[in-house]
């Protein structure tokens, strides 16, 4: 139902969020049980998801999960019918060029952005076909539309996600499910200190500019996601006003 008509778009509805914990996942959590949905929240810090089920009340559960655990994703969806899921967890490490590049960061990334992102979609898909309708959202990136110096295997997770979006709309073609990529840029979340591992390096990223917040992101979401049956909103992609490209920002002073 079209949320222009409905205060509560999403009333009836039972969605799933990856990466709760936090930044996207979290503010994504918080603007669909607002229109109504019932919120299943998973991410593997346990405290941060009890927390915020508490604030949104209601029916919000949660699951301290990895999806990086095929079985564990798996295990979510078992005697549930979610037909509203987002596969919001991701991650980036390091910005060092290629050869440079650890291993094990390279495989983390992978496992979270790529096989995170499978391990979900496999596990939700069951249901959604059974019903017949039902939405996938993926999180992307612009970094999944362009690359730039130091972004290497994070690029190509995201490019993958972008590839995983394209043949599930294929594959799924006549099933009744709605898939859509939501591909942001800069957005100020923890995501900057994961990567770079230092508070100052992190806040550098955003200095003289106006990033996206959490919200502009779960606002986007909510709006592919309460549109009529008929409608679609497959890509989305947003950009801070100051950003042009994965490589151009406009900063004050510079």
């Amino acid at each position: 139902m079209n949320d222009q008509t409905d205060p509560l778009p999403l009333a009836g509805r039972r969605a799933l969020v990856t990466g709760a914990s936090s930044g996207i996942g979290r503010a994504t959590a918080r603007a669909l049980a607002g229109a109504g949905a019932s919120v299943h929240l998973v991410a593997r810090r346990e405290e941060r998801l009890a927390e915020l089920a508490e604030e949104l009340g209601g029916d919000a559960t949660f699951t301290a999960a990895d999806v990086r655990d095929a079985g564990g994703v798996s295990t979510l969806f078992e005697g549930q019918a979610f037909d509203l899921v987002v596969a919001n967890a991701g991650l980036s490490r390091g910005v060092a060029p290629l050869h440079e590049g650890d291993s094990d960061d390279w495989a983390e990334m992978i496992d979270t952005n790529v096989k995170g992102v499978l391990h979900t979609v496999r596990a939700a898909l069951p249901a959604l076909r059974a019903a017949g309708q039902g939405d996938l959202v993926l999180l992307g990136s612009v970094a999944g539309r362009q690359v730039y110096p130091g972004g290497n295997v994070y690029n190509a997770s995201k490019h993958a996600v972008r590839a995983i979006y394209e043949a599930l709309r294929l594959d799924e073609f006549g099933s009744g499910i709605r898939f859509t990529t939501v591909d942001p840029g800069l957005v100020e979340t923890e995501f900057s200190l994961v990567r770079l591992g230092d508070q100052n390096a992190a806040d550098s990223v955003y200095e003289g500019m106006t990033p996206l917040t959490p919200e502009d992101v779960a606002d986007a979401i909510r709006y592919a996601v309460t549109r009529p049956p008929h409608v679609n909103i497959g890509e989305i992609v947003l950009w801070p006003t100051e950003q042009a490209s994965t490589r151009d920002v406009h900063r004050s002073g510079h």
